[in-house]
């Protein structure tokens, strides 16, 4: 249903529509990284075809045609290209020691043969089992990078990006985006090996392999262009006192390191199927990885993105700004891997998505020093979309419209 008269924040869809395979919306945003201030940035949105079926359920019949037997050759061959002779580092896997980097640095060093170096930027706030997993991955068997970032200037641009674009992650996806490039120039790493590539959520299907010399977003020229925490540069010099030094680390590299060396990403997804519930089985068994011991806060699954504190929160905002909970992104990745239904989707996202992570969320708050009810409250309301949410007849805040119909405007 089409709200004419109701505003659309951030560049999304006003008309609200769901996919009909999983349990998606069209207002998921598809741009992985926002450096402006997200009310002003238009985005791309998860489209759905004429038959109302998402890019993510397309991308996932794609992959049921795909001969996998001649997939891992062309891995084969990638890797026979760059192994080292000499047992140096000849990959580099980016990752925390969750079960996505966990599998992909075990893969490849203990079936493909190839010697890969691991690199960390670190999480926000790690919770103890994140952690233990983190200690159990190297520990079985990886060198690792662990890059601890300025801890004051973390603190000050998580703070802002709450504030300014109600985005918990972003400045940590910016550092985590940017590390693995500078670690692998510095190392001569010509390399770098990612999970799952993003087509799988819907997002613009990225060449597999991408060269880093050809790509500007490693690159930068124009520093007072770049926001972070939906502040500019030039403000952050200006306004709080930050230096050019407190931000190097999330930065991007310098676009004259990177021209030294041909530094190529590549998604082992691509070359290997990807089944999130087979490489947490995977995971399990060879490095040790441990689910959370109790049901992730917002959805019902305990084992994806549970190293930091603040996970839970991040997800809880995607509901709050565009209606998708963590149960939604879950829920559709299992009906697309066909192991829900969607009606089994539908009933798990009404039960759980927009449950209010409170878990570890006044220890969040303090740490960063926001006041809890004004999180809450007025900084949760700030960010709601009017063609998104309405009152309900007891004055309390409701989708307008959700998968199982029924939305204040359904």
């Amino acid at each position: 249903m089409k709200q004419e008269n109701l505003e659309a924040y951030y560049g999304l869809p006003q008309e609200v529509k769901f996919c009909k395979r999983c349990v998606t919306s069209n207002q998921r945003p598809t741009s992985a990284v926002e450096f402006k201030h997200t009310r002003d940035s238009k985005k791309n949105t998860m489209h759905l075809d004429e038959n109302g079926v998402c890019d993510a359920c397309r991308n996932a019949d794609t992959k049921e045609a795909i001969d996998w037997d001649k997939r891992e050759e062309e891995l084969l061959k990638l890797l026979d290209k760059h192994r080292s002779k000499d047992g140096s580092y000849d990959c580099l896997v980016p990752g925390s020691g969750g079960k996505d980097s966990a599998f992909q640095a075990h893969v490849l060093k203990y079936k493909y043969g190839m010697h890969p170096l691991t690199c960390t930027w670190p999480p926000i706030l790690y919770t103890d089992y994140g952690y233990k997993n983190f200690k159990n991955w190297l520990d079985s068997g990886f060198d690792n990078i662990s890059f601890y970032r300025n801890g004051k200037t973390m603190k000050l641009f998580t703070k802002l990006s709450i504030e300014n674009l109600f985005h918990p992650f972003q400045t940590f996806i910016l550092g985590q985006k940017n590390l693995a490039p500078k670690i692998a120039s510095k190392y001569g790493i010509s390399l770098i090996f990612y999970g799952e590539n993003e087509a799988e959520y819907g997002n613009p299907i990225a060449d597999n392999a991408t060269s880093l010399r050809d790509k500007s977003y490693y690159s930068y020229k124009n520093l007072d262009e770049i926001f972070l925490g939906g502040v500019s540069i030039r403000e952050l010099k200006e306004k709080y006192n930050v230096s050019i030094n407190d931000l190097l680390s999330f930065l991007p590299a310098d676009a004259k390191e990177l021209e030294k060396s041909d530094i190529q990403v590549h998604y082992l997804g691509y070359y290997l199927r990807w089944t999130p519930q087979e490489v947490y089985y995977y995971a399990v068994e060879n490095t040790g990885f441990h689910a959370r011991p109790f049901r992730t806060q917002g959805t019902y699954s305990k084992y994806n993105s549970i190293d930091d504190k603040i996970d839970d929160l991040h997800y809880y905002t995607t509901f709050i700004k565009f209606g998708i909970g963590r149960a939604t992104y879950d829920a559709s990745q299992e009906i697309r891997n066909k192991h829900l239904t969607r009606e089994d989707g539908i009933a798990l996202v009404k039960k759980f998505d927009g449950e209010f992570p409170d878990r570890y969320f006044d220890e969040v708050m303090d740490y960063l020093e926001i006041d809890p009810d004004y999180f809450r409250n007025e900084l949760t309301d700030k960010f709601r979309s009017p063609h998104l949410w309405g009152k309900n007849s007891k004055h309390e805040w409701q989708l307008r419209h959700n998968v199982w119909r029924g939305g204040i405007n359904d």
